[in-house]
């Protein structure tokens, strides 16, 4: 049999189509396992994110029906003061979703390249060794972040809608993640601060916050009463039944803090839960007004203090007013040295004067024992003849 140039061809034709079909088969194969690997990773994202978030959801609900409120507003000036549990765990929330995003789509990227060929992962983790080596040093800073932005979340140092101070931003958090934290400050500017950057951090929505507030008054006033009309007036508002859940503590005054001129400043301090100060401080001003007033006096000033520095630094317990007793100063006394012991006679018993010149020894002393402490001997502090020491030699034991 004769073959022909037309069956090879038409051999070699089947034998590509043949070697065509395997290979879109073996690529289809592997496409289906990408896409069934795509599939299964998002599903498993979903499905810990849904986790995290039923989580975060179930505690915040329990807060809020504990304080009995309806939104994280309501809840900030809830006695309970569980606001802060919200916003640590809405924080961990956030963290949480995305280790979750990260962790997901890295081991989907491994398994895909997995797919791809065997081999090639091989080579890829030598490439990523090789990219690693060359960019360590550049690979500190991104470690340095996320380390630290754990540490800043797992202590609790900040929290989403707290009010911060960061040193390189200043403003509410809206968003933390494990390597930058994002800051909103008043104008609206968003700030991205990389946490490895942070080296200290001010929290103003922790425990609770202090409303100082100076009030400038006349000279010529009783400070004293005046000062106990302003301490009224503050503890009628902290026991008002619309302010009395923001108001943390009894309101004190610290008394004459300065004199400018022909103005006094008197201090008052009232401490406040931190998401309330600004309405606290606001309505204080308006009352301690409203007093001034009615007592019938000018009101050069009245400003709230932020008080920075060694002032802060020394105030921070308060103004610690001193706590003391006057106390009798005793008498210094005097010692006599050891003689021999005369009977007494009711010229001894007089009282001790200085004798006149020529009559020095007409005086019978009587000596004490050592250590013995004279009461009747005049004091130390201006001797200007001292007793006879020796009986035998009356006169002879003189000041000098």
């Amino acid at each position: 049999m004769i073959h022909t140039n037309t069956d090879d061809t038409a051999e070699k034709v089947l034998t590509f189509g043949e070697q065509v079909l395997e290979v879109l088969g073996v690529i289809g194969g592997k496409l289906l396992w990408i896409a069934i690997t795509i599939v299964v990773c998002a599903l498993i994202a979903w499905a810990l994110r849904l986790l995290v978030r039923r989580v975060v959801d179930r505690i915040v609900q329990g807060a809020k029906s504990k304080a009995k409120v309806d939104d994280t507003r309501a809840l900030e000036r809830s006695p309970l003061a569980a606001v802060r549990l919200v916003q640590r765990t809405r924080t961990l929330g956030s963290i949480l979703t995305n280790i979750i995003n990260t962790t997901v789509v890295i081991v989907a990227i491994i398994l895909i390249i997995n797919i791809i060929n065997e081999n090639l992962l091989g080579s890829f983790a030598l490439i990523s060794a090789a990219i690693g080596a060359g960019l360590g040093f550049g690979a500190q800073n991104i470690v340095k972040d996320v380390l630290n932005g754990m540490l800043i979340v797992a202590e609790d140092q900040v929290g989403i809608g707290d009010v911060v101070d960061l040193g390189l931003a200043t403003g509410v958090v809206e968003f933390v993640s494990v390597r930058i934290t994002h800051v909103r400050d008043v104008n609206g500017t968003l700030w991205y601060v990389r946490n490895g950057e942070i080296t200290r951090i001010g929290n103003m929505s922790q425990g609770w916050s202090r409303v100082v507030i100076d009030v400038g008054l006349p000279a010529d006033i009783d400070v004293l009463a005046v000062e106990a009309a302003l301490l009224d007036t503050a503890e009628e508002l902290s026991k008002d039944r619309r302010w009395r859940t923001r108001v943390i503590g009894s309101p004190e005054v610290w008394g004459l803090e300065s004199v400018a001129g022909e103005t006094l400043s008197i201090r008052l301090v009232l401490r406040a839960k931190p998401s309330a100060k600004d309405d606290v401080a606001h309505e204080l001003r308006m009352r301690l007004r409203a007093t001034v007033h009615e007592l019938g006096l000018d009101l050069p000033s009245l400003e709230t203090v932020t008080l920075t520095g060694a002032d802060g630094a020394l105030r921070v317990r308060g103004s610690n007013p001193p706590r003391t007793e006057p106390q009798p100063i005793p008498e210094r006394p005097s010692w006599r040295p050891l003689g021999r012991k005369k009977k007494t006679t009711a010229r001894d018993e007089a009282p001790l004067t200085t004798p006149p010149p020529g009559d020095e020894g007409s005086q019978d002393d009587e000596p004490v024992a050592d250590g013995e402490i004279d009461e009747s001997a005049p004091s130390a502090d201006a001797p200007r003849e001292a007793p006879d020491g020796d009986g035998d030699h009356p006169g002879k034991d003189r000041a000098l």
